[in-house]
């Protein structure tokens, strides 16, 4: 990208360029389509114009022809190739526009990883519709969205982090390569059940390859055979003799098939997926990294000398002369004389002899570039935001003009926030609708973010790699039967008993013992912070509980209070969305429930 193009300038020059450019492939494949059917008029008048000269012109007429016509279809083939991946990049730079735009709801959200049981993904929105991974993610394959989700779900450490940081600043800049390694995935999605079908297989013994007598048979039979054919053909035996040869040919080649027939009906559906994932490795084989991480996972893909992409070519190959057998005009003489489902089997061994150790690396090691594009992409997209600052000696989160990653960059409010050292609780009370809540999910998405090795919406921030635990938005659960009271008080023990085994983790806690009385829910919050300063726990605790703020006074070195104000004209409500130093003085629920009727 051009120095000072945005990146809305960016995509959208992609799109003028690669319009044009479908122009012109769709010319060139106009101009295709009346060559081949030009070369094909021109053979049958020459075969026509040559016949009375006699069998040798006409068949070099009708060979050369035939020669001609395959390379035009070829060269055809090739530019369909070409449109459908010029359409992946204009629909790829389309969709970048419409992320500028905060419209990526319709993208896939991730739901399958969600679980209720994890400390923060469902208060922070990390799956789900308007998630984070819905904002972030441009994975193609299955592989690669379970790595994205692993990464949010799981904070890495300080020296991952900065690896991947230093990975995606490198990535940032290459956005051409990174949009044609996601154009390439999504030719055909790469499925996780590909990948199980060929570990499976995999894990499978060999069956052949092993036992001299199958190699014997390979050439001898073979031999035999096409004698027996060239025997027939120049009348050297009889068309009785020829027919009963052959009829014993078939019977060992397809009693040699049945054992081969099960290993095809598990394999064959996913040549598709082989041509994307070796595409998808050679695109990555062709780039140039100067990162140490970017440069380790692309010699992933090298194997001694022999090149990633090389290898499932050929695997992909080796399935697409398995489905010769589709056709059985071709499929039967190969398998009689040449016993073809054998030497297929061979080949196919003989590559996971090869390669067995090698294919769960490629596929590993592509789902991790493919994340790394995507911080790449969200880095790009996002020029103002900048990586965090790690500080590994103690708790820290020093935020400066701190915003939400998921609100448009129009409507944010951005706010600066310190906290630091073991021991530090900070409470904030503020009016309904005033910005607590929003808050708390700023740190914590953006902690996430850090924690995976991206850039953060913020203008500072330096933080330590902690593990979130939140407990924010609470849900009952019917199946079983589950209160929603009992359901906080769940999401509370995980954190007490993080705390108490001395994990590394940073706690947001918003109105927490919301589901009993008022009484048993002060004393409960006072407790618990009570509690986790005993444990050294770092957090910011969110509340109405203007009575909570006195611990202030108990424990001046470690609680400390902020909170979130509200202007009241006339009955008519205006927030500022800031974050500010000490207790709230302005309470905003009498003038809401009177707007909606109730009389006080």
């Amino acid at each position: 990208m051009a120095t000072g193009t945005t990146p809305h300038q960016f995509y959208t020059e992609q799109l003028s360029i690669l319009n044009n450019q479908l122009s012109e492939l769709f010319k060139r494949k106009r101009l295709l389509g009346w060559v081949r059917f030009s070369v094909l008029a021109v053979t049958v008048f020459a075969t026509w114009y040559v016949w009375p000269m006699g069998l040798l012109f006409s068949f070099i007429v009708i060979v050369s022809g035939i020669a001609l016509f395959l390379f035009v279809v070829k060269k055809d083939f090739a530019n369909r190739d070409a449109i459908k991946h010029c359409r992946n990049l204009i629909t790829l730079n389309e969709d970048e526009l419409l992320y500028l735009q905060h419209q990526f709801t319709n993208r896939k959200d991730g739901s399958e990883f969600y679980t209720e049981e994890h400390p923060y993904a469902g208060d922070l929105d990390i799956f789900g519709r308007a998630s984070l991974y819905q904002y972030i993610n441009r994975t193609t394959s299955q592989q690669g969205n379970e790595c994205i989700a692993s990464w949010l779900q799981q904070p890495a450490d300080a020296a991952t982090i900065l690896a991947r940081q230093n990975a995606v600043k490198e990535l940032c800049s290459t956005t051409n390569w990174r949009q044609e390694l996601q154009a390439l995935g999504r030719e055909t999605v790469i499925t996780s059940s590909t990948e199980k079908k060929l570990e499976a297989w995999l894990r499978e013994d060999n069956r052949f390859i092993h036992k001299g007598y199958w190699h014997i048979l390979r050439f001898v039979v073979p031999a035999i055979a096409l004698t027996t054919l060239f025997c027939y053909l120049f009348d050297v035996i009889t068309y009785q003799r020829f027919l009963q040869a052959s009829l014993l040919f078939a019977a060992v080649a397809f009693g040699i098939t049945r054992f081969i027939v099960p290993l095809y009906r598990k394999l064959n559906k996913i040549t598709g997926e082989l041509e994307t994932l070796s595409n998808s490795i050679r695109c990555v084989e062709q780039a140039s990294f100067a990162d140490p991480l970017l440069h380790s996972l692309q010699q992933q893909f090298y194997n001694n000398t022999a090149k990633a992409s090389k290898q499932i070519f050929q695997l992909k190959q080796i399935f697409n002369r398995f489905d010769y057998r589709l056709n059985p005009v071709v499929f039967i003489p190969l398998n009689v004389f040449l016993l073809w489902d054998l030497q297929l089997v061979l080949q196919l061994e003989a590559w996971k002899r090869k390669n067995n150790q090698q294919i769960n690396h490629w596929f590993t090691a592509l789902a991790q570039l493919e994340t790394l594009c995507s911080l790449g992409t969200l880095a790009f997209n996002h020029p103002h935001w900048n990586f965090p600052v790690l500080q590994t000696n103690e708790p820290v989160f020093d935020a400066v003009q701190l915003g939400h990653p998921l609100i448009d960059a129009q409507k944010n409010v951005l706010n600066d926030f310190t906290t630091k050292g073991k021991e530090q609780i900070n409470l904030i009370t503020g009016s309904n609708m005033a910005g607590k809540s929003t808050f708390l999910r700023s740190v914590g998405v953006n902690m996430v973010l850090a924690c995976m090795g991206a850039p953060v919406c913020a203008q500072q921030l330096t933080v330590s790699p902690l593990k979130v635990m939140s407990s924010m938005r609470i849900k009952d659960n019917l199946e079983e039967n589950t209160s929603t009271f009992y359901a906080e008080l769940k999401k509370l023990k995980q954190i007490i008993d993080a705390v108490n085994n001395n994990e590394a983790v940073f706690i947001l806690l918003d109105e927490i013992l919301r589901g009993t009385n008022s009484n048993d829910r002060h004393t409960g919050s006072k407790a618990l912070i009570k509690q986790l300063l005993l444990h050294k726990a770092t957090g910011i605790l969110a509340t109405h509980d203007l009575e909570l703020a006195n611990l202030a006074n108990e424990y001046p070195a470690t609680v400390h209070n902020y909170h979130f104000d509200v202007q009241v004209n006339a009955d008519e409500l205006y927030f500022d969305y800031k974050i500010k130093r000490g207790v709230c003085q302005s309470m905003n629920a009498s003038i809401l429930m009177k707007k909606i009727g109730i009389e006080l």
